[in-house]
């Protein structure tokens, strides 16, 4: 992988589709990608960006909520896994993937995270706000699930019209 910022996909992609492959070995390749996507996430700019969403069908995320102002902020999480959650909210949320689009998305509020790190350590969290929502989000797109899929069938199919149109256009 080079410097450049990847290619973010977007819906109507038959690759955001498809549930990813859990990452079995964190090798150079793993690693580069990592780094990739942290870079296109920022370029974006966005707060969450999961493998799928650049043509990668492994079971990787990148979140920051500090959109690379808070070095520590950034998590890269393999496999990342929602042990349990808890209550629920409903919040508007942008995708990269679904761009010029914000959804009303019920979440929970609280979840408990348990994924592996670029290093191979083990990491256990539990998070809400935010983050909880970001890395639902990004979890969705290693499931095959976009936002879109979260609203009303009757919004799904006029925002499926809208896109349709857009591309008929060469706008999407």
């Amino acid at each position: 992988m080079d410097e450049a910022a990847l290619k973010i996909l977007k819906y109507g992609d038959v690759a955001l589709k498809v549930k990813a492959r859990a990452v079995t070995c964190i090798d150079q390749r793993i690693a580069e990608l990592a780094k990739a996507m942290v870079q296109t996430m920022h370029q974006a700019p966005g707060i969450g960006l999961a493998a799928p969403q650049v043509g990668e069908s492994l079971r990787l995320i990148t979140v920051d909520t500090s959109v690379g102002e808070i070095p520590e902020e950034l998590l890269v999480l393999i496999n990342p896994e929602i042990t349990a959650a808890e209550g629920f909210e409903i919040c508007e949320e942008g995708c990269l993937s679904v761009p010029g689009y914000s959804l009303s998305v019920k979440r929970s509020a609280k979840v408990f995270l348990q994924a592996i790190l670029l290093d191979g350590r083990e990491l256990r969290l539990e998070l809400d706000g935010l983050k909880a929502r970001v890395l639902q989000h990004e979890i969705d797109h290693l499931d095959g699930i976009l936002i879109v899929d979260r609203i009303s069938s009757l919004k799904r199919t006029l925002i499926r019209k809208e896109i349709s149109q857009k591309r008929k256009s060469g706008q999407w």
